[in-house]
C-alpha cells in the first residue's frame, strides 16, 4: 500500500507539473509583457524626472542670465517659461526689476498680467495683486488704493487689510481704520506679529484696543 501511495503521489505531481508547464507555455508571454511594462514604466519615470530637472535648471539659468543682464523693460529678455508656474516666477521677477528701476507702469503691467492669467496658481495671482496695490504711485486716489487692498483674498488678505487700514488713516478715516484693526486682532488667520502691529497702530491713534470703552460711553 505504501508503494502504491508513493506511485500515486508521483503521478499526481507529474500531472500537476505538466499542467504548470502548459500554462507557462500558453500564458508565459503575459508575465514577460508585465515585466517589460514595469521595467519600462520605471525607466520612463526616471527619464521624465531627469527631463523636468533639466527644464528647471535651464529656466533657472535663463533667469540668472537675465538678472545679470541689462534691464530693457518689464519682460526679462531670453526667458522662455515652460509652465504657468515658471511664467509667474519670471513675471514677478520682471515686475520687481521694473519697479526697482523706477518703471512703475511696466512693473504694474507685469503684475496685472499675472493677476489676470487664470492658468497661474491662485497664490501667485494673489501675491501679484498685493504687490500691485503696494506699488501704486503716491498720487493714486485714496479710494482706489483702499479698493485695491480690499479686493485681495486668500492667505494674503490679513496683510492687505493692514495696508487698507493705513490707507484709511491717510484718507482721514481713523475711526474706520481702528474698527478694521480691531477686527485683525480677533482674526483667526492673522499672525501674532500682525496682531501686535494692529494693536500698536490702534494705540498710536489714541483709541482703545477693545471697543468696550466706547460701548460703555454709549450706554451712559
Amino acid at each position: 500500500m505504501s508503494n502504491t501511495d508513493s506511485f500515486i503521489e508521483e503521478v499526481t505531481e507529474e500531472v500537476q507539473r505538466d499542467k504548470l508547464f502548459a500554462l507557462l507555455k500558453k500564458w508565459g508571454w503575459v508575465a514577460g509583457v508585465l515585466v517589460l511594462l514595469i521595467v519600462g514604466g520605471a525607466a520612463y519615470n526616471e527619464w521624465r524626472k531627469a527631463k523636468e530637472r533639466e527644464v528647471a535648471q535651464s529656466f533657472g539659468d535663463q533667469l540668472l542670465a537675465s538678472i545679470d543682464g541689462e534691464y530693457t523693460g518689464a519682460k526679462l529678455g531670453g526667458v522662455e517659461p515652460a509652465s504657468p508656474a515658471q511664467a509667474a516666477i519670471a513675471g514677478h521677477l520682471a515686475a520687481a526689476t521694473a519697479l526697482g528701476e523706477g518703471d512703475t507702469e511696466a512693473g504694474l503691467a507685469e503684475l496685472r498680467d499675472i493677476e489676470n492669467n487664470p492658468e497661474i496658481a491662485s497664490i501667485y495671482r494673489e501675491l501679484a495683486a498685493f504687490k500691485a496695490a503696494l506699488a501704486l504711485p503716491p498720487e493714486t486716489d485714496a479710494a482706489e488704493r483702499i479698493s485695491a487692498f480690499d479686493a485681495i483674498s486668500g492667505p494674503l488678505r490679513p496683510l492687505a487689510q493692514e495696508q487698507k487700514a493705513m490707507a484709511m488713516i491717510v484718507a482721514g478715516d481713523a475711526e474706520g481704520a481702528v474698527a478694521l484693526l480691531r477686527g485683525l486682532i480677533e482674526a483667526a488667520d492673522a499672525t501674532p506679529g500682525l496682531q501686535r502691529r494692529a494693536s500698536e497702530m490702534i494705540v498710536a491713534l489714541g483709541a482703545d484696543i477693545s471697543d468696550t470703552a466706547s460701548d460703555d460711553g454709549n450706554d451712559g
